[in-house]
């Protein structure tokens, strides 16, 4: 775990920005690259991929605040800050310049903080709520630019799997995304360091007697999620996008796997994962996804097949 990667202008640059950063930039990169292989405008592709930036950043603030079980703590931090009950030590309170409640064993925030939930460099961003605003915005654009827009949405959809492998490896070394407690023994466990989320979750949970120390062994769910997307961007650059059979069909492929990958993750992962008749916001998510691919799949698939229409 390495919260911190760099300092610029004085400034410390976190671990899971610096790599979200890295991922965009690559998959804008290889996008644009494709587009002009193809003879289609690829100064669309990079215009798209900074205004996707954008709206995936709002959207997956926003679905962090709504679904992750955090929504009436932020409505407090302005209405009502005596409300909100950080289980934190005392010296943590301190750190992050709380108000140490003696009676009740919590931190309380020392003022209002109407905006809190706009601070998205504090942490907490929900993929598929990112997912979610960026796709619905580049839908809009690559009309607005007459781009194809089949072809547009197979570019993203074959290098979005990069970035998440990026962005995954930011979450592994900021520590958020763990996953559940494994044996000692257990061939892939990962002990994050005192006062890692990882930590301060299994202390909340009475499972450590301190959070200054080191987290019990988990799942690095993080890793796990990185690779499965990597071997996903293989399959659709290498496997199936020189045997694509009809356009958007690499995206879909996409969204597909993904959400299958994210279904089987979120069972062992410990984090805050918010949810709803026993699955988490992203399981739930997920299955509308693949229903929703299993439709288009079947409906671009017998479009594109179908003949021409007679003069």
């Amino acid at each position: 775990m390495k919260p911190t990667l760099f300092e610029l202008f004085g400034q410390s640059m976190p671990a899971y920005f610096a790599m979200v950063m890295v991922g965009f930039g690559l998959a804008i990169w290889l996008a644009a690259r494709a587009a002009k292989r193809m003879d289609l405008d690829h100064d669309t592709m990079i215009d798209l991929g900074l205004f996707a930036l954008i709206w995936g950043v709002i959207g997956a603030r926003v679905l962090h605040v709504i679904a992750d079980g955090y929504f009436w703590d932020y409505v407090h931090l302005c209405t009502d800050p005596s409300q909100v009950a950080w289980e934190i030590t005392e010296a943590r309170c301190a750190q992050v310049e709380g108000v140490w409640d003696t009676a009740a064993g919590v931190c309380r925030p020392a003022e209002r903080d109407c905006f809190a939930w706009a601070a998205f460099w504090r942490g907490g961003l929900a993929y598929y709520g990112g997912l979610i605003a960026a796709s619905a915005y580049g839908l809009h654009f690559l009309r607005k630019e007459g781009f194809p827009l089949g072809k547009g949405v197979d570019l993203v959809g074959m290098v979005m799997p990069l970035g998440l492998f990026f962005g995954r490896m930011g979450c592994f070394l900021g520590g958020c995304c763990f996953g559940a407690q494994v044996p000692d023994d257990h061939w892939a466990a990962v002990r994050f360091p005192a006062w890692s989320p990882a930590s301060e979750s299994q202390w909340k949970r009475g499972l450590l007697e301190h959070p200054h120390l080191p987290s019990l062994p988990v799942h690095p769910t993080q890793l796990y999620e990185a690779i499965g997307c990597l071997a996903i961007a293989a399959f659709l650059m290498l496997g199936l996008r020189p045997r694509k059979r009809f356009d958007g069909q690499l995206m879909l492929a996409f969204l597909g796997l993904y959400a299958v990958l994210r279904f089987g993750l979120e069972a062992i992962r410990a984090d805050d994962r918010g949810g709803l008749l026993g699955l988490s916001t992203s399981q739930l998510i997920g299955v509308l996804i693949l229903g929703l691919v299993g439709w288009l799949w079947v409906k671009l698939g017998r479009r594109d097949a179908s003949p021409p229409a007679a003069a």
